[in-house]
């Protein structure tokens, strides 16, 4: 991979980024990175982010060929300098010009909405494995999969990772063959012009609700839908959720880029929606069956496009819960506009297993512990309504907390949802507090519950001794669910990220002890 300074520089002209360039020569970079740790000998530096001078000095030191910055720096004096107004959306550009456009090779579905784009890319990603013979990539919040072999898979550290990041991942998928990607993105890939540029197949829009909204975030719930809505700007076709909130906003953002026929429209047979002027739903789906271990529904077609996909039919999942049909049913349609047949849905979404979403673990003495990512009001509620619905349990306790510097909005949003859905006990503990104190998060949290509904709560700093806590307290007909941080194996403590078992694995430690 290389990048000459001419087209990079016409690049940057195109899209008006361009300021100025000192000290220009005539050079090819060989390597591009924006961590001076790994700057090497032919490297342009992009100074992004929370960016120190000391690292371009670094970079240069290292060999560095020459750095794309918003303003000159005294450190990086003899080297050529790109002077630009968007750092960012420079760095987006030139990244993809770098690994030489690999998203053309590719057919991706992206994948927006508060909830449920995990569960969505995973189900996506097995019909796809069934239908490409194993030519798909997956970029998750849980894992990126960019081949067939073990060292092509490893966990993720963002949902949608740094441009450079992402466009050097999509060459590896393509080296290796795939010829299909399934990403999640997140609003904040938008707010900091991680993927400006980046066109996708199919959008896949889910819902909206407050999320992501404090100081470091959006700065209000419409800055958090207009991110939201640019994946369906830049989508070929577009796929969205009937029941979502701003329904009408999101259909009008696609519909300003994209013709009518290229818009699909689903949602629950029954549900009570307005749609705005000429939209009509292509398809409904119909519950027929939902226990604690799979859903089973109808999915048809209503509008000739629809027809045209051939997806009519019964299917099930193996992810339990209600509010998972429409994850399902949301992969099933975007993996036809990619060539899936229905047989491939059938044949795979039965055999999903997605790591810390609904994972059930069953003791003999005290209850059934239930693992969720459940990690903001609408996601929590429909958790503990299912549970409620699907289970005669005795006492129910939830061990929960709530990420620090970020998310500010959840709080309340945990404290309406407990107060609605009337748990027996809560412990409120510590979610990657990152540089707050984490008792006062959990006592912001306490603030909104409703005392006289929710009577019963305890603070316990110490998650995993919170866990215990919690099954300790619980006997064989009760329900514990452990809520926020489904598998992530560390705590985001003061800017580091400090290892953590996981819910997952405590709790079945735990479990396996007192039965032993």
């Amino acid at each position: 991979m290389e990048l000459h300074i001419t087209p990079a520089l016409a690049l940057l002209c195109e899209h008006h980024l361009l300021d100025h360039v000192s000290n220009l020569t005539d050079f090819t970079a060989t390597s591009v990175s924006y961590d001076s740790r790994k700057v090497k000998s032919g490297t342009l530096f992009f100074c992004k982010g929370n960016f120190l001078p000391k690292y371009l000095a670094s970079a240069k030191e290292k060999g560095a060929i020459a750095y794309v910055a918003e303003k000159e720096y005294p450190e990086g004096e003899g080297l050529p300098a790109i002077i630009v107004n968007d750092e960012q959306k420079a760095m987006s550009l030139l990244g993809a010009a770098f690994y030489d456009y690999p998203q053309n090779d590719l057919f991706i579905i992206a994948i927006t909405g508060t909830k449920g784009k995990t569960t969505t890319a995973y189900f996506a990603d097995h019909i796809l494995a069934q239908s490409t013979a194993n030519h798909i990539a997956l970029f998750s919040t849980l894992d990126r999969i960019l081949g067939n072999k073990p060292e092509d898979e490893f966990k993720s550290d963002l949902t949608t990772p740094e441009s450079l990041d992402l466009f050097h991942d999509m060459r590896a998928a393509v080296d290796n063959g795939m010829t299909h990607l399934v990403m999640e993105v997140s609003s904040q890939a938008y707010k900091k012009n991680r993927i400006y540029g980046l066109k996708y197949d199919v959008g896949i829009f889910l819902n909206i609700s407050p999320d992501h909204i404090g100081r470091n975030e959006h700065p209000t719930f419409a800055d958090y839908l207009h991110c939201k809505e640019q994946l369906l700007v830049n989508s070929a076709k577009c796929l969205i959720n009937a029941e979502t909130e701003k329904v009408t906003d999101v259909y009008y953002t696609a519909k300003a880029t994209t013709q009518p026929e290229d818009i699909f429209l689903f949602a629950r047979r029954g549900a009570n929606i307005e749609l705005p002027d000429n939209a009509q739903i292509d398809f409904e789906y119909r519950n027929d069956l939902e226990d604690l271990h799979e859903s089973e529904f109808e999915l048809i077609a209503l509008t000739e496009k629809a027809k045209q996909l051939n997806l009519d039919g019964r299917y099930k999942t193996s992810v339990p819960g209600d509010y998972n049909e429409g994850n399902a049913v949301a992969a099933i349609i975007a993996s036809g506009l990619a060539g899936a047949s229905a047989n491939d849905a059938v044949e795979t979404l039965n055999h999903v297993h997605i790591r810390g979403r609904m994972e059930m673990i069953n003791s003999n003495t005290h209850g059934t512990i239930y693992v969720d990512y459940a990690h903001n009001y609408a996601s929590l509620k429909r958790l503990l309504a299912f549970l409620k619905r699907q289970t005669n349990a005795g006492k129910v306790t939830v061990v929960l907390g709530a990420t620090g510097d970020k998310g500010i909005s959840r709080r309340p949003g945990f404290g309406k949802a407990l107060t609605e859905e009337q748990p027996d006990e809560v412990i409120l503990t510590t979610d990657d507090p990152g540089f707050e104190d984490p008792m006062t998060i959990a006592r912001e949290i306490d603030s909104y519950i409703d005392h006289d509904k929710v009577k019963h709560i305890q603070f316990e700093m110490d998650r995993e001794t919170a866990i215990k806590k919690a099954i300790d307290g619980s006997g064989n007909d009760d329900i514990v669910v452990l809520a926020g941080k489904g598998e992530d194996p560390y705590q985001k403590i003061n800017g580091e990220d400090v290892p953590y078992l996981t819910d997952v694995k405590i709790a079945r430690d735990y479990i396996n002890d007192l039965e032993r």
